[in-house]
C-alpha cells in the first residue's frame, strides 16, 4: 500500500532554514508527480511546491526563491528545503501524491517559525 513517512521540521527563528523529507513506499516513485501542501491554523492547505517525474518544479509565489523541491529517485524520497523561514511559514507540511482522484498524505510536520 502507498506509504508516505515524512521527517524533519521543527521550532526554528525566523531567517533560519529547515529541511523535510519524505519517503515513499508501495508504487513506483520515480513516476509520480509528488507535492508539499501546508495548512496554517484556521486556513486551508495550500499547496507549496511540485515536482514533476521528470523533476520540473513550480511553487506559490510566496515560497519563490526561498523553498526549493527536489527527489532523489534512487532514494523514494522527496525534499523540501526552506530557507529564510518567516513567521507566517508556520504551519504543518504534509507529502502528497495523487492516484487518478485520490489523494495520499503523509503524516504532517510541524514547522513553526518565530519572529
Amino acid at each position: 500500500q502507498v506509504q508516505l513517512v515524512q521527517s524533519g521540521g521543527g521550532l526554528v527563528q525566523a531567517g533560519g532554514s529547515l529541511r523535510l523529507s519524505c519517503a515513499a513506499s508501495g508504487y513506483i516513485f520515480s513516476i509520480k508527480t509528488m507535492a508539499w501542501y501546508r495548512q496554517a491554523p484556521g486556513k486551508q492547505r495550500e499547496l507549496v511546491a511540485l515536482i514533476t517525474s521528470g523533476s520540473t518544479t513550480t511553487s506559490v509565489d510566496s515560497v519563490k526563491g526561498r523553498f526549493t523541491i527536489s527527489r532523489d529517485n534512487a532514494k523514494n524520497t522527496v525534499y523540501l528545503q526552506m530557507n529564510s523561514l518567516k513567521p507566517e511559514d508556520t504551519a504543518i507540511y504534509y507529502c502528497n501524491v495523487k492516484f487518478g482522484s485520490v489523494d495520499f498524505w503523509g503524516q504532517g510536520t510541524q514547522v513553526t517559525v518565530s519572529s
